[in-house]
């Protein structure tokens, strides 16, 4: 290998960095389960990144239904749009990459899309959060952000894997020639599946104190990469005025004044600000930090829903106490405009905007936010 690159540091000097081989085959896949992002997902998709999420790695494929499991597929991650995405590593001094890895990642494709559950995956997935101490609720709010509903999220996984939606991944330090021909054919002709390879290319310094990891996409065409880019649901990050804007030009005066009094207690509470705009939908979701833990209790919709994230809330002290959310619960009713639909306090309560007439209700709905914040700040000084 001859590649190198060059750093360049504070101190103006260039530092040379040379390609260098992975030690071990294992020492990428490690990467990979640690660093999903090493897929380079704003390569597949520029206008929507792709993401992902690990359900576990080493995820057993069966040759028949009911069977028992056959081969193995080195990791199995989940996009932000519920794709299953397959990946299988190799480095580039074993030979089989040259040709046979195509079969074998194809053979577990066909047989997972026939025998997989979507049960299987999502126990997989808790195991896999488990051992990694966090909860897969936790893990799904980090992954799709607190307004996410996980059910809808476990369905689209079902209706991918049905569909045969998913996305097969070649992963080594170099893709031989022979393989980028192969997945670039594979990847023009079929759909919904989705065929892609990406070389992890590794760079060290002569004294071995540091490492650059230069990811690249192969296979995608112009025609397959434009087949593929609709239905995302991505949200587009957008300004607190844009925000606004939206609120004033289709909401109540009532709504638009509800919400600059909660984006005005946010900023006085140095809440994390996130302000999106998705397909059906523009939110706000102040995010309460603490002692640099981030905490997402509410979601503040354009059409004047604000919702109590209580899916969220019950994995997190003291909410996860029956006592604390029926004292929540009694506040929230003395709210205009306060719903238990959608779940009740076991789902996605919440209160209508437009039925904050006066600041005295506006006021009772701040308080209510004061209540929590004060929670979750003594929760954490607890720990």
């Amino acid at each position: 290998m001859t590649g190198q690159i060059y750093l360049l540091g504070d101190d103006a000097k260039l530092l040379e960095m040379h390609e260098t081989p992975y030690d071990s085959e294992s020492l990428l896949q490690e990467l990979l389960a640690k660093y999903p992002n090493l897929l380079a997902g704003e390569q597949m998709d520029l206008a929507t990144p792709r993401r992902w999420v690990l359900v576990s790695r080493e995820f057993g494929v069966p040759g028949e239904e009911d069977g028992a499991n056959r081969w193995s597929l080195d990791h199995l991650f989940i996009d932000q749009d519920g794709v299953p995405t397959l990946v299988e590593v190799k480095r580039s001094t074993d030979t089989r990459i040259r040709r046979e890895v195509v079969g074998q990642l194809l053979d577990y494709a066909a047989n997972a899309v026939s025998y997989w559950s979507v049960e299987e995956i999502r126990s997989r997935f808790q195991s896999q959060c488990e051992d990694d101490g966090i909860s897969a609720d936790d893990r799904l709010a980090e992954f799709l952000g607190p307004e996410a509903d996980v059910d809808s999220f476990w369905e689209r996984v079902k209706t991918n894997l049905q569909a045969g939606r998913i996305r097969m991944v070649f992963v080594a330090d170099i893709i031989p020639a022979e393989l980028r021909r192969v997945v670039e054919f594979l990847n023009r002709q079929m759909d919904p599946a989705e065929v892609l390879a990406v070389e992890i290319k590794q760079f060290v310094d002569p004294a071995q104190r540091l490492r650059t990891l230069v990811p690249t996409v192969i296979g995608q065409t112009a025609a397959s990469r434009t087949r593929r880019s609709g239905g995302s649901t991505i949200r587009e990050r957008i300004t607190a005025e844009e925000y606004l804007q939206v609120i004033g030009t289709t909401g109540s005066s009532e709504r638009l004044q509800a919400v600059r009094s909660l984006i005005g207690w946010s900023t006085a509470h140095a809440c994390e600000m996130n302000f999106r705009r998705g397909v059906r939908d523009v939110v706000f979701i102040p995010g309460f930090v603490h002692a640099g833990r981030i905490s997402y209790p509410i979601t503040c919709k354009h059409h004047g829903r604000l919702i109590f994230q209580m899916r969220f809330l019950v994995n997190h002290s003291p909410f996860d106490r029956p006592g604390v959310i029926a004292d929540l619960q009694h506040q929230l009713e003395q709210i205009p405009g306060w719903s238990v639909r959608g779940g009740g306090m076991d789902g996605l309560p919440y209160v209508l905007l437009d039925e904050l007439k006066t600041d005295e209700d506006r006021q009772k709905l701040l308080r209510v936010l004061e209540w929590i914040d004060e929670r979750l700040v003594t929760a954490t000084k607890s720990t």
